[in-house]
């Protein structure tokens, strides 16, 4: 059975980042039905849906629902789960785990709820096996996404909200922010959908000179080397949509030729600098599997020797803060330094950074903007700007 015509679809982000994803959805031609916490809501063909999983940049999954219904017994659960289209989804002898969450709804054990419906599709699809532990999920999908595979596994994504029952097939597999071109880290990396999101805020445009002064293992200069060329994010990698019976089969190769079809050549002058050796190496490696090595400068070198500019840019960053690498207080210094170098040696550029302590900004000197808040590695965090002068 083919999918149907119009797919009702939700993208998920960390949280703040919704407006920025429902921003790339309207790029993509797709207008967003319904923007709520960590995620949008659109409609969309088979072909945009691939169009979005190729090309967001701050999405973290792509999920396409498949039904909805009201149970408050395991009985009626499975009753009408034996109806749900999951030969769409799970081929014949594939492996399937459903990410059960239950809330305000008189099914409230999630593994009981996973077992039933595991039972409900071993019933419709030919020798599926489920796996049930997140961690063993996460294993299968990183070592697909190392060694370039389709997921092997289906994440069924279940919703269970006052005894109303939402089944979502997710079309990705590992999350997108895994582009597969950051396997050397330095400390306290950030992910690529959050640099991505960082620079989309900042108000750097591709074709504008770009500089990291801390730029670990480079993230945030390869996202930045990727919008500038057109590169989509996902151009190279797998997912989980290339599985399901009911897709053709040129649904996905057909989308990386139109996101091939947008690159174009480098024109910016994006460049990295960090005073460790170690972090330097890991960023070019890095973006030579990004397939930008070209196209960025990276160097090693501490913020007090940046050299003067008298042009235009931004400098966008993200700067250590206590909470993650050392003692607050000792990062003082390094933020007046900051600032005092954005302001006497590039003072047509501005500065994008983000910032998880107030005090530590109030040592740039700058009057900087809040921009908007999310979250890194579970710690809050704010994208703050001080616009070009």
């Amino acid at each position: 059975m083919p999918l149907p015509e119009q797919l009702t679809c939700w993208a998920t982000t960390a949280p703040g980042l919704e407006r920025l994803l429902a921003n790339e959805l309207r790029g993509l031609g797709l207008t967003p039905s319904e923007i709520e916490p960590g995620g949008v809501e659109f409609t969309a063909t088979a072909a945009q849906l691939a169009d979005s999983v190729v090309q967001l940049r701050t999405a973290n999954r792509v999920a396409v629902r498949l039904a909805s219904f009201e149970a408050r017994a395991f009985g009626e659960l499975e009753r009408r789960a034996a109806e749900v289209p999951w030969e769409e989804v799970i081929k014949p002898g594939g492996t399937v785990h459903f990410r059960v969450t239950s809330k305000k709804s008189k099914l409230f054990h999630e593994d009981g709820i996973a077992e039933r419906l595991e039972r409900a599709v071993a019933g419709i699809v030919k020798g599926t096996h489920a796996v049930r532990a997140p961690s063993a999920v996460g294993a299968i999908e990183d070592a697909d996404l190392r060694m370039g595979r389709i997921g092997r596994v289906q994440r069924i994504l279940v919703r269970v909200m006052r005894d109303e029952v939402t089944f979502s097939a997710d079309a990705v597999g590992a999350s997108l922010h895994l582009r597969g071109y950051r396997q050397d880290v330095a400390k306290a990396p950030m992910r690529e959908t959050l640099a991505a999101a960082l620079l989309l805020a900042s108000g750097w445009e591709p074709g504008m000179p770009l500089l990291d002064p801390f730029c670990g293992s480079g993230t945030i200069a390869i996202e930045a080397a990727l919008m500038a060329r057109g590169i989509a994010p996902g151009r190279v990698r797998r997912f989980a949509m290339e599985a399901w019976p009911a897709l053709n089969s040129n649904v996905i190769s057909d989308a990386r030729k139109r996101a091939t079809a947008k690159e174009r050549p480098a024109t910016a002058q994006i460049a990295g600098r960090d005073r460790d050796a170690g972090a330097i190496a890991a960023s070019i490696a890095n973006a030579e599997r990004a397939g930008v090595a070209g196209d960025i400068t990276f160097a090693e070198a501490a913020l007090s020797s940046l050299e003067p500019d008298s042009g235009t840019g931004w400098i966008v960053t993200n700067p250590p803060y206590g909470a993650r690498i050392g003692e607050r207080n000792a990062l003082r210094d390094l933020y007046a330094v900051l600032g005092r170098v954005v302001r006497e040696r590039r003072p047509g550029w501005g500065l994008a950074m983000l910032s998880a302590d107030r005090m530590l900004e109030g040592q740039l000197g700058m009057s900087m903007e809040e921009v908007l808040k999310t979250t890194n590695g579970g710690l809050p965090v704010r994208v703050i700007r001080a616009e070009r002068r």
